[in-house]
């Protein structure tokens, strides 16, 4: 305990030395001006795999590098694919949170079931609650230490097993979430620097991920009845805890009517989308007349948000909160005001990318980097092994996983997929990197949110406390994940839709 306590602090001071995302990406951005400049001086260039044409290091601090700085940042910020996804999706999704349907589904997911079952369905619900983006931390895990202490169990045990479905399965879950848009939206830009076409879908990992739930949901299961129980039971509460009562938790019957109607609608809805892509002379179908390149998947962000917008109405019109229809751009528009942050961010890190696209650097070190690698001779699962370890150590310090994707995609995309791996497995590799060490991470305001809900059944809880009950998770989820997705790629089953692991 006294190394781990050790590596924690010098993890907590180094991440505190570290800059706001928004400064990282500007002093990457700079170095990679810096970089181009003596590069290009030194006339750096690799030979394409792809035509056998040279690509050269262009400068940044040439005059037609610093035209492309200052006149095409607005095109730069513009044409970043994650943008528009983000924001479209969370227009629906913001009417079904602020509606309250997001908590109500939280809440009526664990609140009814079966003791026996208790354990699964509170991972499960937590492992799926990133649905519900930030608001699955805020609620679900307080949710998930009164439901425990209500049946007779350890309030920590629920506290840490709620955080731990949350935070170590965020990146798996039984439906598309805005993760998934995020993520593929940065893959797009990062895999666009090899390959201009290149389009990485949202739905690409949904078969993963939709199977990766129910695994981890398993997995995380049989860890707290045969670990964590133990380890909490030595936790002796000395506080009075949650003062919320379970009763309160409870879904009233006017939302359990909204429940039902929101459901109802979704099901038309899909019923809908269904009843006009399905045919074969539907004008949904893609050009060749499939359904893997219909505007339903490329396109699944409008999809997501008009389904989201529509389930938030219904259950908001239902119990009140929705009154009228004119309460709907208000609601849109919380979304968007709560993205602004991420909009900063994401300013930052488009300029980094098309600078680093732009100068030739990306291609110059995914061309050595994947020669290198090849003539290693080596199996490609120890470059799946690195990559995972060396993100997983990343996110430790970045805690935020669109800021570190958008940091490290660039690289690594471009250098598999010459190495004949493509975008999509690349982010699946990523998911399980960035989901595992989340718990764990003294940088993480979710870890200090949650300890500080600790200190409330253990007054005298600290950072090693929480570690103690956290760590095992962590390692559990990395290792048996990181295994379930050698096994699922070693079989070659799908992804996600169409999603290939070769490029």
């Amino acid at each position: 305990m006294r190394l781990t306590l050790g590596v924690l602090s010098a993890i907590e001071r180094v991440g505190n030395r570290l800059p706001h995302p928004f400064w990282l990406f500007v002093i990457m951005a700079g170095l990679v001006v810096l970089a181009s400049a003596l590069l290009a001086a030194l006339n750096v260039s690799v030979v394409s795999p792809a035509d056998g044409s040279t690509i050269a290091v262009r400068s940044l601090l040439s005059p037609e590098g610093l035209h492309f700085i200052v006149g095409d940042a607005v095109a730069n910020f513009a044409a970043f694919p994650p943008l528009p996804l983000i924001v479209s999706v969370m227009i629906g999704v913001s009417v079904a949170e602020q509606s309250g349907l997001v908590t109500a589904a939280l809440r009526g997911s664990v609140t009814r079931v079966p003791k026996k079952l208790l354990t699964f369905a509170v991972v499960l619900t937590g492992i799926s609650a990133s649905v519900a983006s930030d608001a699955a931390y805020v609620v679900f895990i307080p949710l998930a230490a009164m439901v425990f202490k209500a049946v007779g169990r350890s309030p920590v045990l629920g506290l840490v097993v709620g955080f731990g479905s949350v935070s170590a399965g965020y990146n798996a879950a039984l439906t598309i979430t805005l993760t998934d848009a995020l993520m593929s939206g940065i893959s797009t830009s990062a895999a666009q620097i090899i390959d201009p076409d290149y389009v990485v879908n949202p739905l690409s990992n949904f078969f993963f991920t939709f199977v990766s739930a129910l695994f981890l949901a398993v997995v995380i299961t049989l860890l707290t009845e045969l670990v964590l129980v133990k380890l909490t039971d030595k936790v002796q509460e000395d506080g009075d805890g949650e003062t919320g009562d379970l009763g309160s938790m409870l879904l009233t019957d006017e939302e359990r009517k909204g429940m039902r109607r929101a459901g109802l609608a979704l099901a038309l809805y899909l019923g809908a989308l269904a009843a006009i892509v399905l045919p074969p002379s539907s004008p949904l179908r893609g050009e060749d007349g499939g359904l893997l390149s219909s505007p339903m998947l490329t396109g699944v962000a409008v999809v997501l948000a008009v389904g989201f917008l529509i389930v938030g109405m219904v259950y908001g019109r239902t119990v009140g909160t929705i009154p009228t229809m004119a309460s709907v751009p208000p609601a849109m528009a919380v979304g968007v005001r709560e993205l602004a942050p991420v909009l900063v961010l994401f300013f930052a890190a488009a300029q980094f990318i098309a600078y680093f696209s732009w100068s030739g650097m990306a291609d110059v070190i995914a061309v050595s980097g994947a020669d290198m690698l090849d003539s290693l001779g080596v199996h490609p699962v120890l470059f799946f092994i690195g990559f995972l370890l060396l993100a997983t150590t990343l996110n430790i310090f970045i805690t935020s996983g669109s800021a570190q994707w958008a940091l490290i995609a660039p690289v690594f995309i471009p250098m598999f997929m010459l190495m004949g791996v493509s975008p999509e497995t690349t982010q699946a590799l990523y998911r399980i990197a960035d989901s595992a060490t989340n718990i764990i991470s003294p940088m993480s305001a979710y870890f200090i949110l949650v300890l500080g809900l600790l200190q409330k059944y253990r007054k005298d809880a600290g950072v090693g406390t929480m570690i103690s009950l956290t760590l095992p998770i962590s390692i559990t989820v990395f290792v048996s994940w990181s295994l379930f997705f050698f096994l699922w790629w070693g079989l070659g089953i799908p992804l996600g839709p169409g999603t290939p692991y070769t490029y």
